[in-house]
């Protein structure tokens, strides 16, 4: 045991020395092709920015800062819930539906909850989005939006970043990134989470056959590595490309054309820490002792 141990260990450490060896030989060729004159020439034609329709609206709306922190709050909790149930050997309680049905350890149950609301606000967020052109902002609607992926990317890499103004638009890159995380994981996560929950018709052969448990399995945890790589990153750029600009974007509902009008206005980034708190505060309190009182509403909880 102790020896498969270190054995990974080992191969992780390797991994690590490879990342960090091929990150540096990327910066390096970054910052070489940009200090050419062809790579100058290319930044030049396509600066990073994602080409957008001339009805584009300018601006974050309070209502998609309130679907941000909705979505941050239960995605950390499902993020949470799911290593839990990968990792539960002997759930603390279980729960079993009123009308009858399979019993769940409470854990899975939380989960299945906080998946439902997760959709909810999702679909709230989607309806909002095309009723209001958000849409715009994060959906390709130019082919454009590849070299300005390519450019914006190598300005990253070469450690000179793109300094656009997410108040007005996204650079290629984001737009990418928003647009697969929107449209192609999310709805990978509830295709794979619903295959895999209680709610699914377990007895049915033919639909079974059709989109097998196994198939769920391998598709679920990928995507969860998927949301929590994106995370990372987005948290990163967020709080190192103008931190108090971009927070007071997506919490505070202030930008401005002018990017340097809000860059030392606090609002967002209190509003920010509070969500925080809130998302930690639900952390520590989503215990079983906790859940049961409110899982006995649906159903009962027992010990075994």
């Amino acid at each position: 045991m102790a020896r498969g141990v270190d054995k990974r260990r080992r191969w992780v450490w390797i991994a690590a020395v490879v990342a960090l060896v091929l990150l540096a030989l990327g910066v390096w060729g970054a910052r070489a092709f940009l200090g050419t004159e062809t790579g100058q020439e290319f930044v030049e034609k396509y600066p990073g920015y994602a080409p957008m329709p001339e009805s584009a609206p300018v601006g974050i709306p309070a209502w998609l800062n309130w679907s941000h922190f909705f979505n941050m709050f239960l995605m950390v909790l499902i993020i949470r819930t799911g290593m839990q149930i990968r990792t539960e050997r002997r759930p603390e309680a279980y729960w079993r539906p009123k009308k009858g049905g399979r019993k769940i350890s409470l854990t899975l149950w939380f989960h299945q909850v906080l998946d439902i609301l997760w959709v909810v606000n999702g679909l709230v967020f989607g309806v909002l989005l095309f009723v209001t052109g958000q849409w715009m902002r994060i959906v390709p609607t130019s082919w454009g939006v590849f070299p300005n992926a390519v450019s914006a990317g190598l300005q990253y890499l070469s450690l000179n970043w793109p300094t656009e103004n997410g108040w007005v638009h996204y650079n290629g890159l984001q737009q990418l990134a928003y647009f697969i995380t929107v449209f192609v994981a999310a709805p990978l996560a509830i295709l794979s989470g619903v295959r895999m929950s209680s709610f699914w018709p377990a007895n049915s052969a033919r639909w079974n056959k059709v989109f097998p448990a196994q198939a769920a399995r391998a598709m679920h945890f990928p995507v969860m590595i998927y949301f929590v790589v994106f995370i990372v990153i987005h948290v990163g750029l967020v709080l190192a490309t103008g931190a108090l600009r971009n927070l007071n974007h997506m919490y505070a509902a202030q930008g401005s054309t002018d990017p340097s009008e809000y860059a030392g206005n606090w609002t967002g980034l209190i509003i920010f820490l509070v969500s925080l708190a809130v998302v930690a505060a639900a952390w520590v309190a989503a215990r079983p002792a906790t859940l049961a009182p409110l899982a006995r509403r649906f159903g009962e909880v027992t010990a075994r």
